[in-house]
């Protein structure tokens, strides 16, 4: 993606030299998505020059296109077309119309004028207008966080925040001057402010399409770099969420590669977790870090003799629905879908959210579910699709069932088993417990594209009515519903 500045944009408060506050987000995201970015030489004058050279020139410059005044083609439309020959604006324009540049940014109204009359107008953009394409277009950070957590710049984070006291020591002298290079470039962060205003948890991330240096070198690639880590706020599965969010994040991105490196000690925790989640040592860099990667999609070849329970730990948020394992339609009433799920796209945060609290069962990948549903033919590995009864009665999202506990009374057993992964508080379990129960522990792979209505299943034969309890629905009707519900088939394995 080659974009073209015309210098003009690049107006400066007289006192300080500070570029627009818009500006400069576009060009810190222009450089995150690794466009090439150009200014035309030939529309500078001698006192910015000396500016942009210092403000943004690491940039490249576009080498000047052939004088315009010898195509007569082009020359034909601008006098055809236009009131004036301005001999900048005429060359500014030739870059997009011989196609040297695919967007051309300018607040010159004199320009957007020409080129709607030249058929360019869709290449020619105000910076608003750039502002909003290239974030939603070369870089999506949008993705479903609980209030608790805020999107940071890392400008804003506290550089003395204790936090960051292991990592200055680890990777001393060089973090300082880390720091303070992304936080120049824009970069992002996801933040958890304890009451005191400390942080409690923290994650840095960032797009690369790059080779890594380390041994073995690892090829040019898209990956998305977890660039820091670390949480002080225990007990609250936020390390489980980032790894949730940070897959999330990769996939809006079309990136199917997520890595970290990292200084490994014993018991490491981070380590932990990581590995729980399908991340592999794959090699170690010249200061002693060891490099982490997840695969979030497989060929198949490294599928070969893996369970489909594995293979929902390796490639997760991958996993494998061929024949053989067995698909179940859960219902679950909105209140607990409510809990269980709470990064469930367009869904109204809590209360307690909006106040700063978590949901602990919501941050989880690993979930549990209870029911009074007698089934006793449901396996590890086989497949649950959420039925969200009452408000939506639609087909929502997918797990992998890890174990299944069935006809259960004893109280303390059941929160034995569920633990932390529970969305039921111990007066629900009272209550449900007044009959048999059966649990479900299963590990949450994604939510479908296109929730499917009770109308549009019972219109493909998926169902034939509102399921009132766990339901078996065989391979050839779970593939109507995948189908139906936008499923991303690089993401199953059969």
């Amino acid at each position: 993606m080659r974009i073209l500045f015309d210098a003009n944009v690049f107006t400066y408060q007289e006192e300080d030299n500070v570029l627009s506050e818009n500006l400069q987000e576009l060009l810190n995201i222009l450089s995150e998505a690794k466009a090439d970015v150009a200014i035309h030489p030939s529309s500078l004058d001698e006192r910015r020059k000396e500016v942009m050279s210092f403000k943004i020139g690491t940039y490249p410059f576009l080498e000047t296109p052939p004088n315009p005044k010898g195509d007569i083609e082009y020359m034909d439309m601008v006098r055809n077309n236009t009131e004036n020959d301005n001999e900048i604006s005429n060359i500014i324009l030739y870059s997009a119309y011989k196609d040297a540049t695919d967007f051309l940014i300018t607040e010159n109204r004199g320009i957007h004028k020409k080129a709607s009359k030249l058929g360019l107008t869709d290449r020619i953009l105000l910076i608003d207008e750039a502002l909003q394409i290239f974030k939603n277009y070369l870089y999506v950070d949008a993705t479903v966080a609980p209030p608790a957590l805020k999107n940071e710049f890392v400008k804003n984070l506290n550089y003395e925040d204790p936090i960051f006291d292991s990592l200055k020591e680890e990777y001393r002298p060089e973090f300082g001057s880390w720091f303070k290079r992304i936080s120049l470039k824009g970069r992002k962060s996801w933040v958890y402010y304890r009451k005191d205003g400390s942080l409690g948890a923290l994650l840095i991330y960032k797009l690369e399409d790059e080779p890594i240096n380390s041994n073995p070198p690892l090829p040019k690639k898209k990956r998305l770099k977890i660039a820091t880590l670390k949480v002080t706020h225990i007990g609250h599965k936020i390390g489980e969420l980032f790894i949730k969010m940070a897959t999330d994040l990769a996939m809006r991105n079309n990136i199917y590669e997520i890595y970290l490196t990292h200084f490994t000690r014993p018991s490491d925790q981070l380590i932990e977790l990581i590995t729980e989640y399908g991340f592999d040592k794959v090699a170690v860099k010249d200061n002693g870090e060891e490099v982490y990667v997840k695969k979030l999609v497989t060929d198949g070849d490294d599928v070969v003799g893996m369970s489909p329970i594995e293979i929902s730990k390796r490639f997760y948020p991958s996993f494998y629905d061929g024949d053989e394992v067995k698909k179940f339609i859960v219902p679950i009433r909105p209140e607990y879908h409510n809990k269980l799920f709470t990064d469930f796209p367009g869904q109204q945060p809590t209360l307690p959210e909006y106040s700063g609290e978590f949901i602990i069962e919501g941050n989880t990948i690993k979930k549990a579910y209870l029911s009074h549903s007698r089934i006793k033919k449901m396996s590890p590995g086989d497949l649950i699709l959420f039925y969200r009864s009452g408000d939506l009665q639609a087909v929502t999202s997918i797990g992998i069932v890890e174990a299944v506990y069935t006809g259960l009374r004893d109280r303390d057993q059941i929160l034995k088993l569920t633990g932390k992964r529970t969305v039921f508080s111990r007066e629900d379990i009272d209550a449900l417990a007044e009959d048999p129960i059966s649990i479900f522990l299963f590990r949450h792979h994604l939510h479908l594209d296109k929730p499917l209505t009770l109308k549009k299943l019972v219109d493909a034969n998926v169902l034939a009515a509102h399921p009132q309890s766990v339901t078996k629905i065989s391979d050839e009707r779970y593939i109507k519903l995948k189908n139906l519900g936008g499923i991303n088939e690089r993401l199953t394995i059969h």
